[in-house]
């Protein structure tokens, strides 16, 4: 090899490596939870919290539905701060298990949800979902996996085209905010071609893409005009009512 061939080699593998250490460190500090999020994450005379080898388990103390939910967190945020909404789904009955992704980022494990139901064989039907880039993952292993999957739960999220929903029976809640800046309301509407014809849409006016967590302001998110409680508590309304509906199907 030429001497000026092996010089240009080092110097594109030293790029490279730098390159992959940056995005190592950056995805490797994550937005943190608030405070609120730590707090959701003791267990008291409502909800068992576990804390299981790659996942958080809420249980419900009473009688426990035979649905559970999987939540994927959005990408780069700890999967932490949505304790509190996985809390409140667990305090009405619904076991919730939320997910830790490798890196922060769904993307490398969108088929993290097996293991959990792998864990948990008495829970006899599952609903799947997430916030952001987390639902987007949760999506396509919905896609993948339509005979483990009756519910998809989408935060602030959507599809890639590739996850072509449209023509399955898949029960489907898509909860988005008008003040959203990342998952926008051009980007929420182009995915109902995405989604089957009955996906409930419900439509959060005056939040925003951070308070679907609880992690603090996101770069590039829009101002909230309502506050963040407000906001959770018609995610979990909305979350709840359609783990409701799954009875039935």
């Amino acid at each position: 090899m030429p001497k000026w061939a092996k010089v240009f080699l080092l110097a594109f593998l030293g790029v490279l490596l730098l390159t992959s250490a940056g995005f190592v460190l950056w995805a490797s500090n994550p937005l943190p939870p608030m405070p609120e999020a730590l707090a959701a994450l003791k267990s008291d005379i409502q909800v068992e919290v576990l804390a299981e080898d790659g996942w958080l388990t809420f249980l419900p103390r009473t009688t426990a539905s035979d649905i559970g939910l999987i939540l994927y967190p959005g990408g780069r945020v700890d999967f932490r701060a949505y304790a509190p909404l996985a809390r409140s789904i667990a305090a009405q009955g619904y076991p919730v298990f939320l997910v830790k992704m490798p890196l922060n980022l769904a993307v490398f494990n969108p088929n993290a949800a097996e293991a959990v139901m792998a864990s948990y064989p008495q829970i006899g039907r599952w609903a799947v979902g997430g916030h952001s880039l987390g639902g987007a993952m949760a999506a396509n292993f919905a896609k993948k996996y339509p005979q483990k999957v009756v519910g998809l739960v989408l935060w602030a999220s959507y599809p890639a085209s590739s996850d072509d929903l449209s023509q399955t029976g898949l029960a489907v809640l898509s909860v988005f905010a008008d003040r959203d800046a990342l998952a926008t309301l051009d980007k929420i509407q182009a995915s109902r071609s995405l989604l089957p014809s009955d996906t409930q849409w419900v439509r959060i006016e005056g939040g925003n893409h951070a308070q679907f967590g609880w992690y603090g302001d996101q770069p590039g998110d829009g101002v909230a005009s309502i506050s963040r409680q407000a906001q959770q508590e018609q995610i979990l309304l909305a979350t709840v009512q359609f783990l409701e509906s799954l009875k039935t199907r």
